[in-house]
């Protein structure tokens, strides 16, 4: 293709609180089965999301769980980093001094925030028998705290050596008489404790731990041990290593975000055959409400760096389906480049929304302060939802908002990609170092093959949080010196016990751009974005009609003349700002033969034009032609293979006191594409013609009286 030719044209209610808590009831009988009687005993002294968690999964196996130490103050110590924990034992005393004689109830005791239930009493029970024991403890594969203490151990043929207290069984008697034993202060170690009781009296006490996992399954130092075994509706966790299939599953030690993992299946939450088994069970309907009643919004939006399409950000955040009377915006700008179109936004929009806050690039506030900042701002206002969104996100679903509050989690994310790639905004695991790590299910997750809401360890970019939570725990997005706002955020939640969850159960919510590259130095930049973000750019400056025309034959194109084809390419947009870029570069040829911008100096049939590589868009230009062009032209020439390459490339402006038109010549080309950056009919008008010495048509372009631009479209 020799040449392309294009044209430039100038021209006051009270809010009913939704389920923020699951309600538990705590129940202290004991259950009898075809085994005996079983009590299940927790120490949990406030209702976090891992307590509510293990609650669920008791419930699901008619467990009784009796909970002691609720609401008070916790007297163990760092548990997590540090020996301690004796403060549980001195709970566990008082409140099991009733069962001191009771020589048939089987207690178990476990930790509740790190725990799940896989089975019920009598598979339990029948299993706890077989041990033949009075007292069985979990094992575990490291010693802890006194690691002087391995050589005591007795040796182990088949399964984890060293005992863990996060899970022990036994007759009711001996778990008291296990309980008071010796003293023990309360910050004195509880594993350390179990550890002397076991080593001393073992062989009198007739005490065991639980090797090779048949009940208790400690996850840390035995992840590679375990695996999920998808069978129809059901789901079982295998110990492969000694081939066991656990009953109680505890995430001690580092194990955290595996439990989180496996919790996210177990039991049965989700299946192959089912789906997403308890995503609706704390689901309420936003919709059922009246919207005086819709919960308030603080909606925070963060721009770090100048970001592609960000008048269509905006457009699209105006768009979200809530009312706006119930929204207060927060944005942190730290982007003069995107000064004046904020503004616009804040003048135009402001009106709708109770407040619009811009914190301007002035102020230099580093993007922990400024998200800092907007978590304060939420909590001065009240709001019943904080909805965070960072400038890179592009919400194409209008109802995102709304799909996010009927999940009643108390932090969840929506899903969004970068379209095409597996980079999102979550991780399904972390690595050693607290970084990325690929989980066995984040490629089915991304894209979509198992739907519905996921306990992870990372989110970033788009989050909804409730008031609620945003005012207990204050997410603090300031870590460690030189730590991304976003592993901040993760490992402050993580710390706190609070659990950040991922949905995925619509088609779509949005999807993430990419900042890599912008540039900003044209008039319209976000033209220049054809391969960073190609859907974007689609969606912006492609014809709507143009994905329907390429699907269509050549016999239903529009054919004005032999073997010319016209059909709708561009979007106005396109044409409006390609006009407005070449006339900002200002820099026409003179429309004479000789032209020092080609290779030998001469245009044979010269026009007023500006070369697409004179404003840094010629290769842009080319990938169009490849990527949009080709296959319609493989369509209505069939058989022609098109490399798509033209040597120059540009756009011409027809003048009537200038240029008003050019006389008729044979490309040197294959095929020649010219687009209207006018409107035909309107800004122009072609006539045909019949040349008698070739006998072919020929076009003629005249410019309607007053107008400066035309171009033919075929």
């Amino acid at each position: 293709m020799a040449r392309t030719c294009h044209v430039a044209l100038t021209s006051a209610v009270i809010f009913i609180t939704l389920l923020s808590f699951v309600s538990i009831a705590f129940s202290q009988s004991e259950g009898e089965g075809k085994y005996g009687k079983l009590l299940v005993v927790t120490i949990a002294t406030e209702e976090t999301d891992g307590f509510r968690r293990y609650m669920d999964s008791a419930e699901a196996f008619g467990l009784n769980v009796k909970v002691v130490g609720m609401n008070q103050e916790w007297k163990g110590g760092d548990i997590e980093h540090s020996p301690g924990g004796g403060f549980k034992i001195n709970l566990l005393k008082e409140a099991l001094a009733q069962y001191e004689d009771n020589e048939e109830l089987v207690i178990m005791f476990t930790d509740s925030y790190d725990v799940i239930f896989l089975a019920d009493a009598d598979e339990i029970l029948r299993k706890f028998k077989a041990f033949q024991v009075n007292l069985l403890f979990s094992a575990e594969t490291y010693i802890w705290p006194d690691q002087s203490l391995a050589d005591e151990y007795p040796p182990v043929e088949n399964g984890y050596p060293y005992l863990c207290s996060g899970i022990y069984m036994g007759y009711a008697s001996y778990i008291y008489k296990a309980l008071t034993y010796k003293p023990v202060e309360d910050l004195d170690d509880d594993q350390l404790f179990f550890t002397h009781l076991f080593l001393d009296y073992r062989e009198s006490w007739n005490i065991k731990l639980d090797n090779p996992a048949v009940i208790f399954q400690n996850i840390n130092g035995a992840r590679g041990d375990i695996k999920l075994r998808f069978e129809g509706k059901n789901n079982l966790l295998h110990n492969t290593k000694y081939n066991t299939v656990p009953c109680v599953l505890h995430g001690n030690g580092q194990s955290k975000i595996y439990l989180n993992h496996l919790a996210n299946y177990l039991p049965n939450k989700w299946t192959f055959d089912g789906g997403c088994q308890n995503c609706d069970l704390e689901r309420f309907n936003l919709q059922g409400l009246q919207v005086e009643e819709y919960p308030t919004v603080v909606i925070a939006v963060f721009i770090g760096v100048p970001t592609p399409f960000f008048e269509e950000f905006l457009d699209r955040l105006a768009k979200l389906n809530y009312p706006k009377n119930k929204i207060d915006i927060f944005i942190h700008n730290r982007a003069m480049f995107h000064y004046h179109m904020l503004e616009k936004f804040r003048a135009e929009k402001g009106p709708l929304y109770n407040n619009i806050k811009i914190i301007l690039p002035a102020e230099s506030l580093s993007d922990a302060e400024g998200r800092n900042r907007g978590v304060d701002y939420g909590i001065s206002k009240e709001c019943q939802y904080y909805f965070s969104v960072d400038s890179d996100v592009q919400l194409t679903n209008p109802d995102v908002l709304r799909l996010l509050m009927e999940t009643n989690k108390g932090i969840v994310a929506p899903l969004v990609s970068k379209p095409g790639k597996l980079w999102s905004n979550f991780w399904g695991d972390l690595n050693n170092m607290g970084y990325y790590a690929r989980s066995d299910d984040y490629v089915d997750l991304v894209r979509g093959d198992r739907r519905g809401i996921w306990n992870v360890p990372y989110i970033n970019n788009i989050y909804l949080v409730k008031g609620e939570l945003l005012q207990k725990h204050h997410p603090n997005f300031k870590g460690e010196e030189d730590l991304d706002t976003d592993m901040a955020l993760g490992i402050d939640l993580r710390s706190k016990g609070v659990f950040m969850y991922l949905v995925n159960m619509a088609e779509e919510y949005g999807h993430i751009i990419t900042l890599d590259n912008y540039e900003t130095t044209h008039l319209h930049n976000d033209m220049w974005e054809i391969w960073n973000n190609k859907e974007d750019w689609e969606a912006k400056y492609l014809s709507p009609e143009y994905f329907v025309v390429r699907e269509m034959d050549r016999m239903n194109m529009t054919m004005p003349c032999t073997d010319v084809y016209t059909f709708p390419l561009m979007s106005r947009t396109w044409a409006r700002e390609l006009i407005e870029e070449m006339e900002n570069f200002g820099q026409w040829s003179g429309g004479s033969n000789q032209d020092k911008r080609l290779a030998g100096g001469y245009e044979n049939v010269p026009t007023r034009d500006i070369h697409m590589n004179q404003i840094g868009f010629e290769q842009h230009w080319l990938y169009f032609l490849r990527e949009y062009v080709v296959p319609i032209c493989e369509n209505v020439y069939p058989g022609y293979y098109s490399k798509a390459y033209a040597i120059m490339n540009f756009v011409v402006r027809y003048k009537p006191e200038e240029q008003p038109f050019l006389r008729p010549h044979h490309d040197s080309s294959t095929y020649t594409i010219n687009v209207a950056l006018n409107e035909r009919g309107k800004d122009f008008e072609v006539s045909l013609f019949f040349n008698p010495e070739t006998a072919t048509p020929y076009r003629f372009l005249r410019p309607f009286c007053g107008l400066k631009f035309f171009l033919p479209c075929c």
